[in-house]
């Protein structure tokens, strides 16, 4: 497999990156919401994943890069230079957008996106010192030893206030889990998808497989669910609750696109600084749960630390 150039500069990829993470925040309260309405995580999911495969089917159908990008995959996954394990990233992205359907609207979207924030910036530590991504082994400084701490601490910080704050037990304590469970599943998604943007050399190319793994995971788990539970009575009509796959589509693309530039760790703390940012600030205006408590502000605050001392310039240190 042969990796693609790297032409985007590390400064333009952790903008980037920061963007689409608010739109991951996007993501989780429109999930969540549309979550609340069904009565179903399973149906929302699947909706979600599958609005998002029908949207890149047309973008790669309509696109010659990407039409060549799929033959480049089959190629590369048929020499075996491209493994078959990177092509797990939509099972990474289908367990997140679950999530997003059964836990953001019991836990709320500010604790959700701080249990985020720890596993996917353990996640990118430990993917990066490996070397399973695109952009090979980055040995982790001391600002990313520290960083990564901090957002350990963030998490604890965050679930002990709320748990004082709102009298809860044990379950919810538990429930946190699942975020920082799907946030070490981000930290791998962005790996392996920037390993199959680089064999493809198209970032619709490796978004679309991301979709259509998820999509197929997730239809088998919401049948079961619909067998079980059935059908969801009634649907909401505002269109806003159906954008989730949309918005997945840019930032699982962006992700893709830019990964090999800054590498996972650095591409995860920029991602969930955006996410941060903006799920408070959801909370605060359209809160899926409990709305934001004091504890909760002083987590993401220290979150945010965290991003910004493990994402301070350092010297060289891959290999």
């Amino acid at each position: 497999m042969t990796p693609g150039r790297q032409s985007v500069p590390v400064w333009a990829a952790l903008v980037g990156s920061g963007l689409a993470g608010t739109l991951v925040a996007l993501q989780s309260r429109v999930n969540g919401g549309l979550s609340q309405q069904l009565g179903n995580g399973f149906v929302t999911a699947a909706v979600s994943f599958g609005s998002g495969l029908i949207i890149m089917v047309l973008a790669v159908v309509f696109s010659p890069r990407g039409r060549r990008g799929i033959h480049k995959l089959r190629v590369e996954l048929a020499s075996k230079h491209l493994p078959l394990w990177a092509l797990t990233g939509g099972l990474c992205g289908a367990f997140f957008v679950l999530g997003q359907g059964l836990v953001a609207s019991v836990i709320g979207l500010a604790l959700f996106t701080v249990g985020i924030v720890g596993g996917q910036v353990l996640g990118g530590l430990l993917i990066d010192r490996v070397g399973l991504g695109p952009g090979g082994k980055v040995r982790p400084s001391p600002q990313r030893i520290v960083g990564t701490v901090l957002a350990v601490v963030a998490v604890g910080l965050s679930v002990l206030t709320d748990l004082a704050a709102t009298g809860s037990e044990g379950p919810r304590l538990w429930l946190v889990l699942i975020p920082v469970a799907a946030g070490l599943a981000i930290a791998w998604q962005s790996a392996v998808n920037g390993l199959v943007r680089s064999a493809a050399q198209s970032a619709s190319a490796a978004t679309f497989v991301n979709f259509l793994v998820g999509t197929a995971v997730l239809l088998l788990a919401a049948a079961v669910s619909v067998g079980v539970q059935g059908w969801p009575e009634t649907w909401p009509s505002e269109p806003w609750y159906y954008v989730g796959g949309f918005i997945g589509t840019i930032f699982i693309g962006v992700a893709a696109m830019l990964v090999r530039a800054a590498g996972v760790l650095l591409l995860s703390m920029s991602n969930v600084a955006g996410q941060l940012v903006a799920s408070v600030a959801l909370d605060a205006g359209i809160p899926l749960a409990g709305g934001v408590t004091p504890g909760l502000l002083a987590g993401a605050a220290v979150a945010l630390l965290a991003v910004t001392i493990a994402a301070l310039p350092r010297r060289s240190s891959r290999g």
